[in-house]
């Protein structure tokens, strides 16, 4: 199985004026420049500094000069992430919609969002975090509620 690897030197996770590297290794890469859509499929896997991203397929939105505005992964997500206060999240979802401008990302369908740190979990069908300022919001489904799960530290 041939494996692409591609790497992008693009300001998309910060607002600074540095570049940072951007690496995505996939099973196969497609792109239409008219457009500014760029799939990657099989076993994608995205590396930017500590964040990580693992899914099935990514698709990647640029706009007119070529910088990505929307990433949306699905199928077997899994990631890792590190909020600009330093706080560590990772976990599993159906699917992730990320807007490196706003720097949220969206899981939908089945999400479980732990966040490291703090010994916090979530557990719902859609989950927003914001990375700037750490928060998250959470919504469950009509037949199942948002479950969060806290370790109150105390002895038994």
């Amino acid at each position: 199985m041939k494996i692409v690897t591609i790497l992008f030197l693009v300001t998309i996770f910060t607002g600074t004026a540095f570049a940072e590297e951007l690496k995505i290794k996939a099973n196969s890469f497609t792109s239409d420049q008219n457009s500014g859509i760029s799939v990657f499929q099989g076993d994608v896997h995205i590396k930017k500094n500590k964040d990580k991203l693992n899914a099935s397929k990514v698709t990647i939105y640029l706009n007119k000069k070529k910088k990505p505005t929307k990433f949306v992964a699905i199928g077997n997500v899994s990631f890792a992430i590190t909020t600009k206060d330093g706080a560590k999240y990772n976990g599993v979802a159906g699917k992730v919609i990320y807007f490196p401008q706003k720097k949220e990302y969206y899981f939908y369908e089945n999400v479980h969002l732990k966040q490291l740190n703090d010994k916090k979990e979530i557990m719902g069908d859609e989950v927003v975090l914001k990375t700037t300022d750490g928060k998250a919001y959470a919504k469950g489904l009509k037949k199942e509620p948002v479950i969060m799960i806290f370790d109150i530290g105390e002895d038994q």
